[in-house]
Parts: C-alpha cells; sequence; structure tokens
C-alpha cells in the first residue's frame, strides 16, 4: 500500500550538517530546534493542549539520505563499525522508507506574525528537516524501566573539552552571537561524532553549528577545541 504524506512542520535546528549530530535524542540538552508549523497545521487550534506535556514524540523524515536509499544490514557505531546486523535492528539513518522518531523536551509554545512554532531541546535533527507528525509523550505507557536496549543498553562514554588558548576569544564571541554556544559545543563533542574508521590523534575535524565552523582535535582522550570560524 502507497501513502502519500506532506510535512506538518519544518525544523530549524543549530546542526547544519549531519555531521556530529548525536545518534540519539537528549544527548544534548542545549540543541534547540524550533518547529515552524506549515500549511493548514500553521493555526494555535492544531497546539492547543500540548503545552501540558514535558516530552514529545517527533516522526520525521532524513531526507538528505533519501536519494542515497538503503540496504538491509547496517553497520552500528555502537558496535565499532564493523559487525553488520538487520536495518530494523538498528537506529540506522538509511532506512526502507526514511523514517525517524525522536523523543524530544518541549521547551515552549510561540509565534511570530502569522507563524506558529514549537520548540524542543535535546533534539537530534538536522536543519531543514521535513516534520510529519508531533505527539505526546505519555510516561505511564511510553517509559518502559524493564525493556532490554540490547547492544546499546547503556549510554555511550563521554569526552570532555578544552579550548585552547588560541580559540577562547573566537569561542567568547560564539558565544556573544548564540547564548550557549559553548554548552552546545561541549555536549557535541563528548559524544565522540568521529567516524569510528577515522579516529586519528592529531587528525582536525571541523562541523557547523549556528552559523559558525567549530573546529578541534582529540588530543590525549580531549576535545581540544583549535578554533571557531564564523561561516
Amino acid at each position: 500500500m502507497k501513502q502519500s504524506i506532506e510535512a506538518v512542520a519544518l525544523c530549524r535546528s543549530p546542526y547544519k550538517q549531519k555531521f556530529a549530530i548525536p545518534r540519539q535524542p537528549n544527548l544534548v540538552p542545549a540543541a534547540i530546534a524550533r518547529l515552524e508549523m506549515q500549511g493548514e497545521c500553521n493555526r494555535a487550534e492544531c497546539l492547543r493542549g500540548l503545552d501540558q506535556f514535558s516530552h514529545l514524540w517527533v516522526l520525521f523524515s532524513f531526507h538528505e539520505n533519501l536519494a542515497q536509499g538503503w540496504k538491509p544490514t547496517v553497520r552500528p557505531p555502537r558496535l565499532g563499525g564493523n559487525a553488520r546486523i538487520g536495518v530494523f535492528a538498528s537506529r540506522a539513518t538509511f532506512r526502507p522508507n526514511g523514517l525517524g522518531m525522536s523523543v524530544v523536551r518541549l521547551h515552549r509554545i510561540g509565534q511570530e506574525g502569522k507563524q506558529h512554532f514549537v520548540e524542543i531541546a535535546g533534539a537530534d535533527l538536522l536543519d531543514g528537516t521535513p516534520i510529519f507528525d508531533i505527539k505526546p509523550y505519555i510516561p505511564y505507557s511510553d517509559a518502559l524501566p524493564d525493556a532490554q536496549g540490547g547492544y546499546a543498553q547503556t549510554p555511550p562514554p563521554s569526552m570532555p573539552m578544552r579550548v585552547l588558548p588560541q580559540a577562547l576569544a573566537a569561542m567568547e564571541e560564539a558565544e556573544r552571537a548564540h547564548p550557549g554556544f559553548r554548552t552546545l559545543a561541549e555536549q557535541v563533542l563528548a559524544q565522540d561524532p568521529r567516524p569510528a574508521y577515522q579516529r586519528e590523534a592529531g587528525r582536525e575535524y571541523g562541523v557547523q553549528l549556528h552559523d559558525r565552523d567549530l573546529r578541534w582535535q582529540v588530543i590525549e582522550d580531549t576535545n581540544c577545541v583549535t578554533d571557531v570560524v564564523k561561516c
């Protein structure tokens, strides 16, 4: 059966590229994203009562991956990027229908002009992501403390961040432009976003957060920020 669906909202996120987006929601609480309601859903009635809930389910599209298709097996980063498992035993972004779902914290509901929006915290969504549905998270049915998490039973270890002297001024300027930028950078890098096959000590990496290119090296298991460049 085929069904055509349209986005109810578009995501505006600090993540401007897929690299370094956390692999699960809520690992970076400082990531605040805005879901801008679209079309007939851009009305206050659609959001009435949503503020009663602390957390939401967000269903979305991995829109930048669709053209590359999918495979029946994938290599999860939590297994070192080598062992293969079935796509349905993973949260891989390359999926048959390219759909994702995340539990996020409701930050606030607002309106600017005619644009209604929902702000969420702990987002793991790329800027421009189409949102297909928003649902309230219901603790008594959705939270299952006895559930088994397989190979992802525990959170991944986190890495500390240090801003090198030559990057301090640039980091402070980014913080003035985007309050909370340093916390966002620290939480993003804590997840060690480097590909499992490309974790070379001393190699410089870069990721765009907001309108800044955050650059860092891993030195003695610490993320060392070398520069923050305005894009």
